[in-house]
């Protein structure tokens, strides 16, 4: 039966800071790094073997794969890598500090642009210092968003996997899926057929794996936290 692994990437230096991040291109702190080494280690420990690997073209989930696979031995594992499974864009709050924003424009307009279903952060404004990400090779012939919902990176996120995750899986291999907590809640939103109301509620812990146990058809069988086995 197949099997899939989300894994979110380890704590960034803007996770650790407290700032919208979305799109921009963070590395990891000296705790993400245990976090990723961390959750190799445990696959390892449980026996989990991989045959293909996914992840967007950001920093922190690249690395934190590539961590994850050198404490399995598999940094020779076919991996792909696509800017459709990135974090949701952040818009106008890029580079902001959470805390702060709330004390700027209160605590229920941050809760509306961090956790509605369908209404995106303000837009990213053309002289932010975060619009390079248009000029950035990794986006050549992308339309780069000046800000998404997470019902926009839903849309983006679902047609990929069944693309191309969905029928690697249902050829039977195991794959892992290195991301970003947006993200990995679009594919746990279509995999446990989470409401759009609960989805919003789901909060998923950087550098902890998250196993699927599917059938044939991708129907879940098991769903469980790696370290609660």
């Amino acid at each position: 039966m197949p099997t899939l692994v989300l894994l979110r990437h380890g704590q960034s230096q803007w996770n650790l800071e407290n700032r919208f991040t979305g799109w921009w291109d963070v590395d990891l702190t000296e705790a993400g790094i245990a976090e990723a080494r961390g959750a190799g280690r445990l696959l390892k420990e449980k026996g989990f073997e991989f045959d293909r690997c996914f992840t967007s073209v950001q920093t922190r989930a690249i690395r934190t794969l590539h961590l994850v696979l050198y404490e399995l031995g598999s940094l020779w594992l076919p991996t792909t890598k696509d800017w459709r499974l990135n974090e949701r864009h952040y818009g106008g709050l890029t580079g902001l500090n959470k805390a702060e924003t709330i004390a700027k424009v209160g605590a229920e307009q941050v809760k509306i642009w961090r956790r509605s279903f369908d209404i995106p952060p303000p837009p990213l404004q053309a002289d932010s210092p975060y619009c390079a990400l248009r000029d950035d090779r990794r986006y050549a012939g992308v339309t780069v968003p000046d800000s998404e919902s997470l019902k926009d990176t839903i849309a983006r996120v679902l047609p990929y996997f069944d693309a191309n995750i969905a029928p690697a899986l249902r050829a039977g291999e195991r794959v892992m899926v290195a991301a970003h907590g947006n993200s990995l809640r679009a594919l746990e939103k279509q995999l446990s057929g989470i409401s759009d109301a609960d989805i919003i509620g789901l909060e998923i812990p950087t550098g902890q794996p998250i196993v699927y146990d599917l059938d044939e058809t991708l129907a879940v069988r098991d769903r469980y936290y790696l370290s609660e086995r």
